[in-house]
């Protein structure tokens, strides 16, 4: 049976039934710190196999291209904050203090990697460059996110000193990816040929943090303080700051006259923010305080950020090839 066109994927209906689950049953008491203890062990695995599956020379030979990453970073680390506190006046008023300090957190995050190299890739952009620019964005973005968190939110983060805030990433996040790329010298083949399953690995972490973030923000009443405009506000804002971004980048792109391949490298790795990275640095960094608020922008923007870059790749994958010579129909 075809799947209906209208059905999100897998994923992200398996996130709506952990909120809805956590709204329910959710996970308290000794049980709750059980499972941030899981929870902690299944995100230092997921950066270990990060570390395993990225080839350190696909990195090295993808630095040379130094004014696209550069862009691509102004973009990620730059650009976003900048609106976001810019448009502060605007989306604040519309979603809560709360929910905005969840659009700062977003703000904050370094760019995705399976994705803005699979867009990247259908819509035959500069891979190599993507593979290198979301690679090191995510590595860039242990130090940078907490800085930017700590600038943007200050006491949201529990006044967490910046050392001790970068400290806790290297320790969970850092240490884990450069084990994984020591170790695969020795391993490297098998996490290669078992990626297609590995990848549950990723997704089973962010399951454990969204269940238990949720958990503890039903515990403390997060349905009974979030109406449903809200949720339709947060929704709107979502997709108009996404567009407005991607007419940004997309500007600036052409701008600067890259290629149309560096372009789209550009768009879609300038544009997209990491849940996988996300939600780990949010566990992180906000230990302890809730999570619940804070994660709902960053899950309906990654999903609205899913949906609009499938399509713009597909419009992309669909313009001629111009390097193609003509060839004559017969006669």
């Amino acid at each position: 049976m075809k799947r209906p066109r209208f059905l999100p994927d897998n994923f992200t209906l398996i996130l709506i039934g952990l909120v809805v689950l956590a709204t329910v049953l959710p996970v308290e008491g000794d049980a709750a710190r059980a499972a941030d203890l899981l929870t902690n062990l299944a995100i230092g695995l997921l950066f270990f196999l990060h570390g395993a599956k990225l080839p350190t020379q696909a990195v090295v030979a993808g630095l040379a291209h130094w004014r696209l990453h550069g862009l691509v970073f102004a973009c990620t680390f730059l650009l976003f904050p900048a609106l976001g506190l810019a448009l502060r006046p605007v989306i604040e008023p519309a979603i809560g203090p709360d929910l905005y300090k969840g659009m700062l957190f977003l703000c904050a995050l370094p760019a995705t990697v399976q994705s803005a190299i699979a867009f990247t890739s259908m819509a035959r952009g500069n891979v190599a460059a993507a593979i290198c620019s979301a690679a090191t964005s995510s590595l860039i973005g242990i130090f940078i996110t907490p800085v930017l968190v700590l600038m943007m939110l200050g006491a949201a983060v529990q006044s967490m000193p910046l050392g001790e805030a970068i400290g806790n990433i290297t320790l969970q996040l850092l240490v884990p990816f450069v084990a994984g790329q020591i170790a695969r010298r020795w391993i490297g083949g098998w996490v290669d040929k078992n990626k297609a399953w590995l990848k549950y690995v990723d997704q089973t972490s962010i399951y454990l943090v969204i269940y238990t973030a949720f958990s503890r923000a039903v515990v403390e009443g997060i349905w009974n303080t979030l109406p449903v405009w809200q949720l339709v506000s947060l929704t709107v804002v979502c997709c108009l700051f996404l567009a407005l971004i991607l007419f940004i980048v997309n500007v600036l792109a052409r701008l600067l006259n890259f290629s149309i391949e560096d372009r789209i490298t550009i768009l879609f790795a300038g544009s997209k923010k990491s849940l996988a990275a996300g939600v780990p640095m949010a566990q992180v960094l906000f230990a302890g305080a809730s999570m619940g608020t804070l994660l709902l922008p960053l899950m309906l923007f990654h999903q609205i950020q899913l949906m609009v870059c499938a399509v713009l790749a597909k419009r992309y994958a669909r313009r001629p090839e111009i390097e193609a010579p003509a060839v004559a129909e017969p006669a």
